[in-house]
C-alpha cells in the first residue's frame, strides 16, 4: 500500500514537473519575444498614436475574423492527427498525416485570400464605414495564405513535440516583425501599416518553413482531392472549432466596431492597447501551457479519472504561475502603460485592473475548456462557446455604454466569472469533473490576494498604494514559490530546463 502511495506521489511530481518544464521551455523563449513586443508597441504608440493603433487593430481584427472562417480550425484539430501518428512510431503514418495537412492548409489559405480580395469593398464599409480601405484589404489578402501555411508548419512542430523549434520560429518572427515594422511606420506613418502586415506575415512563413524543414519527414505524394477525402475527419472537427472561433472573433469584431461608432478609432486603439497588455503577457503563459497540455490531455481523455487529475494539476500550476503577475499588473498598471506606450494611453488603467481580476476565472476555466476537444466533443464545445460569447458580447456592449473603457474591464470580469461557472457545471455533468481541495485552496488564497491588491490601489493614494500593493504582490509570489516547490524538485527542474535549452533540439 505504501509502495502504491509512493508511486502515485512520484507520478504526480513527474506530471507537475512536465507541466512546469514545458511551460518554461516554450515560455522562456517567449520572454524575449515579449521584450521585442514591448519595444515594437512603444514605437507604434509613439509613431502612430491611438488612432494608428486603432486602424491597425481593425484591419487585423478583420483578417482574424476571415481566418477563423476559412482556416477550418486546422491549427488545433490537426494537432491530434499529427501527434497520434507520431505516438504510433510509424514514420510512414507521420509522413502521410503531414502530407494531408500541408495540402489542406494550401486549400484553406487560398480560400481565405480569395474571399478577402473580392470582399474588400464590403470589408472596408463594414469596418470603417467607407470604401477608403478597400485597397488595403486587397493588398493584405495575401497574408491569409501566408498565415495559414505558417499555421500548418507550426502544427507539424507541435504535433511532433519539436517545441524548441516552434519557440525559435516565434522569437525570430517577432524580431523580424520589429525590424521591418518600425522603419515602415517611421518613414511612412499610417501608410506603413499595410506593408508592415504583409512583410511580417511573409517573414513568419519563411521562418516556420525553415524550422519545419529541419524535422526529417519522408515525402508522401498526395493529391489535393485525396487530401480533402482523407482529411475529412480533420476538417469536420476543425470546422466545428472554426465555427466556435468565428463566434469569438465575430464578437470581438462587433465590440471594436461598436467602440469605433460610439467613441472613434482612438478609443479602439486604447481598447486594443489595454487588452494587448494582458493578452500578450498573460496570454503567453496560456499559450506555453497549452502547447504541451492539449496533447497530454488527449492521451488520457478516455479515462475520466486520469483526465480529472491532469486538469487539476494544470489548473493549480496555472494559478501559481499567473497570480503574482496579475497582482503586479493591478498595482503597477500606470507604470506599465507608460513604459509600454505613452501618457496618451493611461485611460486604459482601470480597464486593465478589472480585467486582471477576470483572468483568475479565465485561468481556472482554461484546463476545463480543453477536455471537450480532447474528448472529440466538437458540437458540445461549439454550443458551449456560442453561449459564452453571446453573454460576454452582451456584457461588453452594456459595459462600454454605461462606463466606457472601464466598463469593458468590468464586463470582462463578469463574463469570465459566469463562464467559469458554466464550464464547471458542464464538465461535472458530462465528464465527472471536480476541483481538488488543493486547487480550491490555491485559487481562493491567490484570488483574495489579487482582490486585496485591487482594493489597495483603489482605496489608497501613491505612494501608499504602491507600498501596500508591493507587500501583497510579494506575498502572492512567495505563496506561488512554495506551492511550486512543494510539487516539484525545483532545483532539478531548473537544471533540466537549462540542459534542454542548450541542446539543438528536444527529446
Amino acid at each position: 500500500m505504501q509502495g502504491n502511495t509512493t508511486n502515485s506521489l512520484t507520478g504526480r511530481k513527474s506530471s507537475y514537473r512536465q507541466i512546469i518544464k514545458s511551460t518554461s521551455l516554450f515560455g522562456s523563449t517567449q520572454v524575449i519575444t515579449i521584450l521585442i513586443s514591448i519595444i515594437r508597441s512603444k514605437f507604434i504608440a509613439v509613431l502612430l498614436g491611438p488612432g494608428g493603433m486603432g486602424i491597425a487593430g481593425l484591419i487585423n481584427a478583420t483578417l482574424k475574423l476571415i481566418e477563423g472562417f476559412s482556416g477550418f480550425g486546422l491549427g488545433t484539430s490537426a494537432v491530434k492527427d499529427v501527434a497520434a501518428a507520431h505516438a504510433s512510431g510509424d514514420g510512414a503514418q507521420v509522413s502521410h498525416a503531414v502530407g494531408v495537412l500541408r495540402r489542406l492548409v494550401w486549400i484553406t489559405g487560398l480560400l481565405g485570400a480569395v474571399l478577402t480580395f473580392f470582399m474588400s469593398p464590403l470589408l472596408s464599409q463594414l469596418t470603417f464605414g467607407n470604401h477608403d480601405y478597400a485597397g488595403a484589404f486587397r493588398w493584405v489578402s495575401v497574408t491569409l495564405l501566408f498565415n495559414q501555411v505558417s499555421v500548418g508548419q507550426g502544427v507539424v512542430l507541435r504535433g511532433l513535440r519539436r517545441l524548441q523549434f516552434l519557440a525559435k520560429a516565434s522569437l525570430l518572427g517577432s524580431l523580424a516583425g520589429l525590424l521591418v515594422s518600425v522603419p515602415l511606420y517611421y518613414f511612412h506613418g499610417l501608410k506603413g501599416i499595410v506593408p508592415a502586415i504583409i512583410v511580417s506575415s511573409l517573414l513568419s512563413l519563411i521562418l516556420t518553413t525553415y524550422f519545419s524543414a529541419k524535422v526529417k519527414i519522408g515525402e508522401t505524394a498526395i493529391s489535393f482531392k485525396k487530401a480533402l477525402w482523407e482529411g475529412k475527419e480533420m476538417i469536420r472537427l476543425g470546422f466545428m472549432l472554426s465555427l466556435s472561433g468565428l463566434i469569438a472573433l465575430g464578437a470581438s469584431y462587433i465590440v471594436r466596431i461598436f467602440i469605433s461608432i460610439r467613441g472613434g478609432v482612438d478609443q479602439v486603439g486604447l481598447y486594443n492597447a489595454g487588452f494587448a497588455i494582458l493578452n500578450t503577457y498573460v496570454g503567453m503563459i496560456f499559450t506555453s501551457m497549452a502547447t504541451d497540455y492539449f496533447p497530454r490531455l488527449s492521451g488520457v481523455a478516455s479515462n475520466n479519472s486520469a483526465a480529472r487529475e491532469l486538469m487539476n494539476e494544470q489548473s493549480e500550476t496555472g494559478i501559481l504561475i499567473l497570480a503574482p503577475v496579475l497582482s503586479a499588473f493591478m498595482v503597477f498598471v500606470n507604470w506599465i502603460v507608460l513604459i509600454l506606450y505613452s501618457s496618451k494611453f493611461t485611460a486604459v488603467n482601470e480597464m486593465v485592473q478589472w480585467a486582471a481580476l477576470g483572468i483568475y476565472f479565465k485561468s481556472a476555466s482554461f484546463s476545463m475548456g480543453y477536455i471537450f476537444l480532447a474528448k472529440g466533443a466538437s458540437k458540445l464545445f461549439m454550443w458551449n462557446e456560442l453561449a459564452a460569447n453571446s453573454y460576454i458580447l452582451a456584457f461588453n456592449l452594456i459595459g462600454y455604454t454605461l462606463a466606457g473603457l472601464e466598463g469593458l474591464g468590468i464586463s470582462f470580469l463578469a463574463g469570465y466569472f459566469v463562464y467559469f461557472l458554466q464550464m464547471f457545471l458542464v464538465s461535472k455533468a458530462k465528464y465527472e469533473f471536480r476541483f481538488s481541495p488543493a486547487f480550491i485552496k490555491i485559487f481562493l488564497i491567490q484570488l483574495s490576494l489579487g482582490a486585496a491588491c485591487f482594493t489597495a490601489v483603489k482605496a489608497l493614494q501613491p505612494p501608499f498604494s504602491y507600498i501596500v500593493g508591493t507587500i501583497i504582490v510579494m506575498a502572492s509570489l512567495g505563496f506561488s514559490y512554495y506551492g511550486i516547490r512543494e510539487r516539484i524538485d525545483l532545483k532539478a527542474a531548473v537544471w533540466e530546463i537549462k540542459g534542454r535549452l542548450s541542446k539543438n533540439q528536444p527529446r
